[in-house]
């Protein structure tokens, strides 16, 4: 029966760490699901759109990576995708009782579910999206840290 593997995030934008993982996923399951969420309480620096177009960008390389977006409960959407294995990344110990919440949450609301952890090379280690914006609103150099298409994205957007 085929692997498959949800990878949810909000990927606002999606940094190398996340290739990174996306990579090695792509060694250990069959098809990766990279799904953007869509919170409507939160508020993103790329719209859906533009981070879905992000991430088939960046992802066209990888032929068993599939781009969706969800929105609500993780575990709902999971069963619509029938799939019960969920990728996150861990990148320092201070990720690891937030993701562990998460995690115990989620099997609470729907036994079925695993999730998976695996850590970014160490060079992506301090990379996240949060710092890659800020950064980006103030002109920093971002070329090590995301792919070409989204440091071009994020010169236009905060220009």
């Amino acid at each position: 029966m085929p692997r498959t593997v949800i990878y949810p995030g909000s990927f606002d934008p999606i940094t190398n760490g996340h290739v990174d993982l996306i990579r090695r996923a792509c060694s250990l399951f069959d098809t990766v699901v990279v799904s953007a969420l869509n919170n409507s309480r939160k508020k993103y620096a790329f719209s859906l759109k533009e981070r879905l177009g992000l991430l088939r960008a960046v992802l066209k390389p990888f032929p068993q990576v599939e781009v969706d977006s969800f929105s609500g409960l993780l575990v709902d959407y999971l069963r619509a995708k029938k799939a019960s294995v969920v990728l996150r990344g861990l990148r320092a110990v201070s990720d690891l009782e937030y993701e562990f919440q998460m995690a115990s949450m989620n099997r609470s609301l729907w036994p079925r579910m695993e999730t998976v952890f695996l850590m970014p090379e160490e060079r992506y280690v301090y990379t996240s999206s949060t710092m890659v914006r800020e950064i980006a609103s103030m002109g920093g150099d971002l070329s090590a840290h995301v792919p070409a298409q989204v440091l071009h994205a994020l010169k236009k957007k905060f220009r």
